[in-house]
């Protein structure tokens, strides 16, 4: 609890400016908009997922486990394809609001656990704040971009989407790395 007491104000601000970064990556310079394609036949799909699909996640073909997979069906299934998976939430206009929330209580978090691991490792005063500051940066971009890549791994998302996550990530975690540095106490 010390750490938190010690570390408040740049955990609050490397959260702050995270927001921001990430309002201007997504509303201003926008280089995630091409990371999502849409279906050619889209009423057609929204109609059948409308019509027998509660909210969750899916994956098709669907199997159970390993001993399905292997049976000559399903494997025609992979061979013909599409192969996909699918997030489904529910219904009603879309609000950014719950998200942005959560988006800010999630940077807030990153930075408070990367501060403490680091308030660990380096003494409080000046001389410490930079080293403080690269452990900072290095576990936060960890953070941001480790889902990424494990989504690049095992659900297929294409890797130049993961590519421009790592990029987000590397500028979430400099601005965690110089916050730190500058608000290191």
């Amino acid at each position: 609890m010390n750490a938190i007491a010690n570390l408040w104000m740049p955990i609050l601000v490397t959260a702050v400016l995270i927001f921001v970064a990430s309002s201007l990556i997504h509303m201003v310079f926008k280089w995630h908009n091409s990371d999502y394609r849409k279906f050619d036949n889209e009423d057609d799909v929204r109609a059948a997922v409308r019509a027998s699909t509660p909210p969750g996640q899916y994956f098709f073909p669907h199997c159970i486990d390993m001993k399905d997979m292997a049976s000559e069906a399903m494997q025609k299934k992979f061979i013909e394809g599409p192969i996909g998976f699918v997030t489904v939430r529910p219904s009603g206009p879309p609000t950014m609001g719950k998200q942005l929330t959560l988006w800010f209580v999630y940077s807030i978090a990153i930075a408070a656990i990367a501060g403490c691991l680091t308030f660990g490792a380096y003494p409080m005063g000046q001389g410490a704040a930079k080293a403080a500051g690269h452990m900072v940066g290095l576990v936060s971009f960890l953070a941001y971009v480790g889902g990424s890549v494990q989504m690049g791994i095992w659900m297929g998302k294409p890797w130049d989407s993961v590519a421009k996550d790592a990029l987000d990530g590397l500028i979430y975690g400099t601005i965690s790395a110089l916050v730190f540095w500058w608000l290191w106490p």
